[in-house]
């Protein structure tokens, strides 16, 4: 297994650093000039077996509850980042693993959702949001345009640009999307009765051949288009990396009580890989070459 890290010829350009030891503010704007990740910090994104052989192609926008240094801590305490609201708890684990099992390409956000969410349309409100399920997030707050910016050139695009050369890297063999998140099992004071979800934008083909593998591959309760289907004006990365493009994609959701553990992440792991491998040479057969959308 390849991790791609900055600075290699693999690793996306705007996603290379300079060094960080000084916070400059643009005397005009008030705004700092200063690049918004340290040279000593994680990179905004990470490539997983770039060249896996699998026709299954993983992202995973949700991975971490990192917060840049010059961003303190958004105003919120340990407890709340590693809550929900900052990240999809043991997404990445789970994508880590099904990587692995499926000798399978993964792309992983370096950053909290709440630095900037790499799955809302930049012009959705919450894509920087200013509360996330009742919690209010005082560090992003008043945010300026340029502020804004900032975070959007140093995670956002990064991350986005490493999908596409990724994909770009592979148009003499077929790739099958799927994008690995976690849901927790109470919103609002309502249960959420799902064990995982299988979610699609227009093109269902995908997420109907998954939906029917795992109901073979454990006795559990799936969701079809549940939690959360997938709507263009709320989601990004299926609708531009995966119906964009013209590739079959869906959306894993898995309920976080389930894999908070290795064993479960594990245990998770296993049944996604079992269920794909269920499904791949019917996919495959059933989307051809083209890859053309129904619709």
């Amino acid at each position: 297994m390849s991790v791609v890290r900055p600075g290699t010829d693999a690793y996306p350009a705007q996603a290379q650093r300079a060094p960080n030891r000084f916070v400059m503010m643009d005397s005009d704007t008030g705004v700092s000039t200063t690049p918004l990740l340290g040279s000593d910090e994680p990179p905004p994104v990470e490539l997983v077996n770039a060249d896996g052989h699998s026709s299954a192609v993983l992202v995973c926008d949700h991975a971490s509850n990192s917060v840049p240094r010059q961003l303190g801590s958004l105003g919120l305490d340990a407890v709340q980042l590693a809550d929900h609201i900052g990240w999809d708890p043991g997404a990445a684990d789970v994508a880590r693993r099904l990587s692995a099992l499926l000798d399978a390409p993964l792309v992983l956000s370096g950053y909290s959702r709440l630095v900037i969410d790499c799955n809302r349309p930049l012009r959705n409100a919450e894509s920087v949001a200013e509360q996330s399920a009742g919690v209010p997030v005082p560090g992003n707050r008043g945010l300026s345009p340029l502020e804004r910016e900032r975070r959007i050139n140093a995670l956002f695009r990064p991350y986005h640009a490493a999908i596409d050369r990724l994909l770009d890297g592979r148009t003499r063999r077929p790739s099958l999307l799927l994008s690995i998140h976690s849901f927790t099992p109470v919103l609002n004071g309502r249960p959420r009765p799902w064990h995982i979800g299988v979610s699609h934008w227009r093109d269902r083909r995908l997420a109907a051949l998954m939906l029917g593998a795992l109901a073979h591959c454990g006795d559990f309760t799936v969701g079809d288009n549940d939690p959360y289907p997938i709507d263009e004006d709320i989601d990004y990365t299926i609708p531009v990396h995966g119906e964009g493009r013209g590739l079959p994609s869906a959306m894993i959701e898995i309920r976080q009580d389930g894999i908070r553990t290795a064993a479960g992440a594990t245990a998770w792991a296993a049944r996604l890989a079992e269920a794909y491998r269920m499904i791949e040479a019917e996919a495959l057969r059933s989307f051809g070459s083209s890859f053309s959308l129904p619709y």
